[in-house]
């Protein structure tokens, strides 16, 4: 259904243990999983404007793509910054298995929804084999 891959995961974390520092804001942690006919995919953005929020599909990859600034006024002292802040993107690879044209994307409490449905030629279904003259359900 959904295929995770991100070759910079280990580069970053290589550069952050040899640094101390992230090589970039940190990743949008994501829970995904099926219910029935429906996919879903929860990522954490908490802080995020949804009006920064940035959803594109382009052949089955979803790109999800956030900003979030600095919460501190601008003519404070910032005592802690622990907080990331800048751009954040994340891509998703779907399979072939799932309908992008309908994806119901939603946003509350810092939490990045995302339902997408099972394309329909996914679906099981009944096929109709005649035998003679009687009609037999089989499923397949």
């Amino acid at each position: 259904m959904l295929m995770r891959t991100d070759p910079f995961r280990e580069l970053d974390r290589l550069t952050q243990q040899f640094l101390g520092t992230a090589a970039h804001p940190a990743a949008m942690p994501m829970d995904a999983f099926r219910e029935g006919d429906t996919f879903t995919v929860e990522l954490d953005l908490p802080g995020v404007d949804p009006e920064s929020i940035d959803l594109d599909v382009e052949r089955n990859v979803l790109t999800v793509k956030a900003e979030r600034g600095p919460s501190a006024p601008e003519n404070s002292e910032v005592v802690a910054a622990e907080r990331p802040t800048g751009s954040f993107s994340r891509q998703l690879f779907l399979g072939e298995t799932l309908d992008t044209e309908h994806i119901d994307a939603s946003y509350d409490a810092g939490v990045l929804r995302l339902t997408i449905p099972v394309a329909e030629q996914a679906k099981p279904r009944k096929i109709s084999i005649s035998a003679g003259d009687a009609q037999k359900q089989i499923s397949g």
